[in-house]
């Protein structure tokens, strides 16, 4: 035999381990009955002493196990462990996989272990974020009616504070509207900021009007890391040395400012800025809700639109909801019930279509619409989500562009209503209460195959991967974001699919 070559095995295996142990995962191997018989510098950084030989949960102490507790015995080459535990305020996802070796019957296992705290928090983050902003305007429709312009303003303003002080952690923030006509932004809440400051004219101009100025011209983000040398910032905070200050957008267009300052330098980061656009957008969600642009700019006529939309439209969509589930299901069988759920339907139809003509043109002479409407005028547009704040969107944008919206909470009822009639286009989020998203969509796909189907979602993680299986099918669709931008909405709707490409509709132009 060659010595050389076991020596050079020996040398491979060294390196290989070192190249383990500095890997930024906790790494451990298991025997048989799942003890340890090696371990990485970072798993051993987790266990209070020495992990060899110890059973692999026992080592790591005390755990909360996130998931159903993991059963080591079903462990066998074909079937792998996942799971996540909180081990000392850590998020950790554990994976353990079998090692066979030339077919033999498993005697090791590997453990790959990853620290997930700062997606886990960033993800509760971010569900606080959509939280907060559902609590931000949460009023039903009859408390809403008998609430005065100054006691919405009130309320609002109270909890704002309550979530950027207990969500953000911000103490020193100051929120401006944008006056349309006169351009000039209007303090809507100021805390921590000087009285001058506070009481400062400013308008949305990028020159002499501080950061808050600029970001209302441009519509763009500005983080400010050090204010004793930025060529834009005005004095608000006594203390500040940091700020940064974000546009509030309502179906894109500029509506007002969020700002914050902190008296330490570099104190916001990358990260901060996105969290605080995306509570820009609650702001911006909880304003439209109370009707408060509306009211300061005593637009009558668009609060009509709106109380039309609330007290006849969604009731209407209930109704229609149910008569075609009520169909669906005596389908074949009562003639006569059959031609009188048929007929509720199309007298519900009816009367949606009376109101959004009336609708439809109070509300053109008295708002700027994008020209690409035009393509998408008399479209009759499905949209099925389970946030009512969606389906409210999706009646107030579409239907100011000539569109008749039906929308629906659940999959199923989207399935049901499809069957009824025929829609150019169908706004299907990828995630349901009651079905799977990728289920609905394919249904859709054979009920309704000449309406283009908008995928939807919010901000997270695919987790039934409806966008994939989508794409994986050869249909092109577009995806969009919620909460919904007029822009993006209209490229969805309008734009020409590529030839045998599927594309995000951002693609679309």
């Amino acid at each position: 035999m060659n010595v050389v070559e076991p020596i050079s095995r020996t040398n491979k295996l060294h390196r290989a381990e070192e190249i383990i142990a500095a890997l930024a995962k906790g790494v451990a191997i298991l025997d048989s009955q799942h003890r340890i018989i090696w371990a990485n510098t970072v798993f051993r950084s987790w266990c209070s002493e020495d992990p060899i030989h110890k059973q692999f949960l026992n080592a790591l102490g005390e755990v909360l196990i996130c998931s159903p507790e993991p059963n080591f015995q079903k462990l066998s080459p074909e079937i792998t462990l996942s799971f996540r535990l909180i081990h000392q305020s850590s998020y950790i996802d554990i994976r353990i996989i079998p090692i066979t070796h030339n077919n033999e019957e498993t005697s090791e296992f590997i453990a790959l272990c990853e620290d997930v705290t700062d997606l886990q928090i960033r993800q509760q983050k971010l569900n606080a974020l959509h939280q907060a902003g559902h609590e931000l305007a949460d009023l039903d429709p009859g408390q809403l009616a008998e609430m005065t312009v100054d006691t919405r303003i009130e309320l609002l303003k109270k909890n704002l504070k309550r979530h950027i002080h207990d969500l953000l952690q911000y103490n020193v923030i100051e929120i401006r509207l944008l006056n349309s006509q006169t351009q000039r932004l209007e303090p809507l809440l100021s805390e921590g900021m000087t009285s001058e400051a506070a009481d400062r004219e400013l308008f949305a101009n990028i020159e002499g009007n501080g950061v808050t100025g600029y970001v209302a011209a441009t519509g763009r983000s500005y983080l400010c890391t050090d204010t004793s040398n930025d060529p834009y910032y005005i004095l608000g905070a006594s203390n500040a040395r940091c700020s940064m200050t974000v546009p509030i957008i309502y179906q894109d267009q500029v509506i007002g400012t969020f700002n914050v300052e902190s008296p330490n330098p570099n104190s916001f980061k990358q990260e901060d800025l996105q969290f605080a656009e995306l509570f820009s957008r609650e702001i911006a969600r909880a304003l439209h809700t109370l009707n408060l642009l509306s009211a300061q700019q005593n637009c009558t006529i668009t609060q009509s639109i709106d109380s039309i939309n609330r007290e006849i439209a969604a009731p209407a969509d209930e109704l229609m909801v149910l008569a075609s589930t009520l169909i669906a299901q005596i389908r074949g069988k009562e003639s006569d019930m059959m031609l009188k759920l048929q007929a509720i339907l199309e007298n519900a139809r009816a009367i949606k279509h009376a109101i959004h003509k009336v609708g439809f043109s109070l509300g053109n002479r008295s708002i700027h619409l994008d020209p690409r409407g035009s393509l998408i005028k008399g479209y009759h547009i499905l949209v099925i989500d389970s946030d009512e704040q969606v389906r409210r969107s999706a009646h107030a944008i579409l239907e100011k562009y000539g569109c008749e919206v039906e929308t629906v909470h659940f999959g199923k009822e989207g399935i049901f209503l499809a069957e009824t009639g025929e829609f150019n286009a169908i706004l299907c989020d990828i995630r349901h209460p009651d079905e799977r998203g990728t289920i609905i969509y394919r249904s859709l796909r054979r009920i309704q195959p000449n309406a283009r189907i908008i995928l939807t979602q919010a901000f997270g993680y695919d987790s039934e991967h409806t966008v994939v299986n989508a794409r994986q099918d050869g249909y092109w669709l577009p995806v969009i974001f919620k909460p919904f931008r007029v822009e993006q909405l209209l490229n969805a709707l309008t734009c020409s699919p590529p030839i045998g490409k599927y594309t995000h509709s951002s693609e679309c132009k």
